[in-house]
């Protein structure tokens, strides 16, 4: 069973989903391309998350994202539900889209782990050897945009022209991450970019954009992915401060099990720990203030 996950509001994550049996169905279309954009401003918008940085790789996207109020579980419910009905008629499937396992969040802990984050989010499609450089990805990647760009979306054929409340245009946008310089910020990402790009060439040269578009949406990558293993809750340059977020989430748990717990045998007046989502945001249960 997955371990619950406090939601505690004005936390910012790297957000990972992974497509099922790693297959391409986000491989990068410009239909595909159109709708991962569209419905990723389309949630964002709805549930208040900040958008710090993004790509879309052919089997999976990251996120890298501020969740002001509490939200992050709903913006990932209707993002990916989106996604999927929408990719499923694009390229004329029924099956799912999503690997069976839920999202991953991990927690940013500090301003470096997060400019880390958003830089390996930019760098992923050069980390994986498919394209030299970052803004040669033709895929959903928020490489050069400025705080002050907007990116205005047209809504998609096939399935939105029958989702008559979706609106016909919305606008991608990205904030900088909290407690951050805005203009350090894009310098040290430009910097983490180039220096990653440089890097790669030592790997060879990469697959190219005209290779990758030649996938079928049903193939999957060569590699073999490790099985069990690890994913991380928290990321943090400070391990003393990994070590102190590990060490109050398992508080957070104990009291969570123990809160359900007294629900289940009946005590309806229990208070569940600061950050418990459905059984106070859905359910109406009591939320401890601290």
């Amino acid at each position: 069973m997955t371990l619950p996950r406090p939601i505690v509001p004005g936390r910012t994550y790297l957000i990972t989903r992974r497509c099922s049996e790693r297959r391409f169905f986000l491989r990068p279309t410009s239909e595909i391309t159109q709708i991962f954009e569209y419905a990723l401003a389309h949630a964002a918008a709805d549930h208040n998350i900040e958008l710090h940085a993004f790509v879309a790789m052919s089997n999976h996207y990251h996120l890298v994202a501020t969740d002001p109020d509490g939200n992050l579980p709903a913006f990932q419910r209707d993002l990916n539900s989106l996604l999927a009905r929408a990719i499923n008629r694009a390229i004329g499937r029924k099956q799912s889209v999503w690997d069976s396992d839920s999202y991953n969040a991990v927690h940013l802990l500090e301003p470096e782990s997060v400019l880390e984050k958003m830089a390996y989010t930019i760098l992923n499609p050069v980390r994986a050897r498919l394209v030299g450089r970052a803004v040669d990805w033709q895929g959903a990647t928020s490489v050069g945009m400025g705080w002050e760009q907007v990116r205005v979306i047209r809504r998609p054929t096939k399935f939105f022209r029958e989702e008559r409340d979706m609106p016909k245009e919305v606008t991608l946008h990205l904030t900088p991450p909290p407690d951050t310089n805005p203009v350090e910020v894009q310098s040290r990402i430009a910097e983490g970019i180039a220096r990653g790009e440089h890097e790669s060439k030592a790997d060879g040269p990469p697959l190219g954009m005209r290779k990758v578009l030649a996938q079928s949406h049903n193939s999957s990558p060569d590699s073999v992915e490790p099985f069990g293993a690890l994913k991380p809750r928290f990321a943090a340059r400070c391990a003393e401060l990994r070590a102190l977020a590990v060490s109050e989430y398992r508080r957070w748990v104990d009291s969570y099990r123990a809160a359900l717990a007294l629900f289940n045998q009946g005590q309806r007046d229990v208070e569940f720990p600061l950050g418990t989502y459905r059984m106070c945001r859905e359910l109406g249960c009591l939320e401890s203030p601290a």
